[in-house]
């Protein structure tokens, strides 16, 4: 059987069950790192990692490292970070400013200024071009790996290697709603956000599936942080965070592998929370104004926010903490995780000194409820390995059968409640109908797939009930 034929039984979406051997097994990882991370929609970095010409910043997509840079005409380009001549890893540094990445190996050097070289990244220059190689190596054809498709989304940077893919907006779905509002401004405009603090990495003997299918929007598993909850590290004094308006409920997009926790949408003026960072005046101020000025210039719009995981490895909060997480795979049973903290650039200093503290103290390897959520998957990662135990699927039968569509917004289904485990569902769905490698066409729903098994919804009869 091959692993193709293997994937289509591994996820039994009718009956809400998944076969463990997703979250161990060697050979299915490895053509995970081809059906899924050489075709889906990466998170690279974001454009305030390369403010300037030349910047650079080493970044991975999928097992693949990659350097994503900015030439001096200030393009963006994301390119593969092994020497095209025998492989070494051009670029040893995380980050840094260069025009020339020269290989430690036998010194081929490869240049993004556009005045050397007619495409960025190409080979400039060889040690003994002329006496060894006599002229007759051309350069044009070694240069280094770019990835074929890139966006910048709003301030975010994507790539994605296969170039037939959709563009990032249609893979985004609905859930582009839920993104512009982690990615904007607190008062509305557009983008607005840099990273802060740098970007904070780490390892854990788990599987990297575990996050995704975690930040998506499992809510039972909230007693893991019943001591955080105990110790209130919230910004007013109280549990882990602020509490925020009613109508929260799961909410997914079964045909994109997309979902998270959020509140039912509103007219913005309309959408009111209540006051936060009470333990912090200056930041509840702060906030306080940038949502009067958010209301006041999205007057008229559809306000949708949550948080939750854009498929395949790219997680985020929205607002408490503001941070995305994206988990890089290292193996079937370790996974390199990357945690980003937004704020917005121009916000006071003492601000984003609040913001730091707090972020850190949620998320991140010192986080504390980070740390709860790594014991989890480490060790259903470690109990999940033995021969028994992989006999035995793991369950996804909370809430089955009761999804609803949220007419507001096309594609998108919710449960009216936060606990149900549609969306870990949505999300193991939308990764079999990869590993079974289906065109873009079938993937996009474009057309339909033959055996393909619809997302279990409520009855119509029971709807109108």
């Amino acid at each position: 059987m091959t692993t193709t034929e293997r994937s289509t039984g591994l996820v039994d979406v009718r009956n809400g069950t998944a076969s463990r051997e997703i979250f161990v097994d060697d050979a299915i990882y490895r053509d995970e790192q081809e059906k899924v991370f050489s075709r889906s929609w990466l998170l690279v970095g974001h454009e305030s990692q390369i403010p300037n010409p030349d910047d650079y910043y080493v970044s991975r997509m999928g097992e693949e490292q990659v350097i994503l840079t900015r030439d001096k005409q200030g393009n963006i380009h994301v390119l593969l970070n092994t020497c095209t001549h025998r492989g070494m890893k051009l670029c040893r540094y995380d980050e840094g400013n260069t025009t020339l990445f020269t290989c430690p190996y036998h010194a081929w050097s490869f240049s993004t200024d556009g005045n050397l070289v007619s495409t960025p990244g190409e080979l400039f220059g060889v040690p003994g071009y002329r006496a060894r190689y006599h002229e007759a190596l051309d350069k044009t054809k070694w240069g280094l790996v770019r990835v074929p498709r890139i966006v910048n989304y709003r301030g975010t940077i994507w790539g994605n290697w296969d170039p037939d893919a959709p563009d990032l907006e249609d893979y985004l779905g609905g859930m582009k709603m839920w993104l512009d509002f982690a990615l904007d401004h607190r008062d509305g405009r557009d983008a607005g956000g840099v990273v802060l603090a740098g970007v904070q990495k780490w390892r854990v003997g788990c599987n990297w599936k575990f996050a995704p299918t975690n930040f998506i929007g499992d809510v039972a598993h909230v007693v893991s942080h019943r001591s955080v909850d105990m110790v209130n590290i919230g910004p007013s004094g109280a549990g882990r965070r602020d509490d925020k308006r009613d109508g929260a409920s799961v909410f997914g997009w079964p045909d994109l592998g997309h979902g998270g926790t959020g509140w039912a949408g509103a007219l913005e003026e309309d959408y009111t929370q209540p006051p936060s960072f009470g333990r912090f005046p200056e930041v509840a101020e702060y906030f306080e104004s940038a949502r009067a000025a958010r209301r006041e210039r999205l007057k008229g719009r559809f306000h949708f926010q949550g948080k939750g995981t854009i498929f395949p490895n790219m997680s985020f909060h929205e607002e408490q903490p503001r941070t995305i997480i994206v988990a890089h795979p290292n193996g079937p049973c370790e996974t390199e995780f990357w945690r980003y903290y937004l704020v917005d650039e121009d916000a006071p200093d003492n601000v984003k000194d609040v913001l730091r503290r707090y972020f850190m103290s949620y998320s991140g390897p010192a986080g504390l409820t980070e740390q709860d959520d790594l014991e989890n998957w480490s060790a259903a990662t470690e109990a999940s390995r033995g021969r028994v135990a992989r006999d035995h699927p793991y369950n996804y039968q909370m809430g089955l059968g009761y999804s609803e569509p949220y007419e507001p917004v096309p594609g998108c289904v919710w449960a009216r409640q936060l606990f149900s485990e549609q969306n870990q569902l949505i999300w193991l769905k939308r990764w079999s109908e990869f590993m079974q490698g289906r065109s873009w066409d079938q993937l996009m729903h474009r057309v339909e797939t033959p055996g393909d098994v619809p997302f279990p919804m409520l009855e119509a009869e029971a709807t109108s009930a």
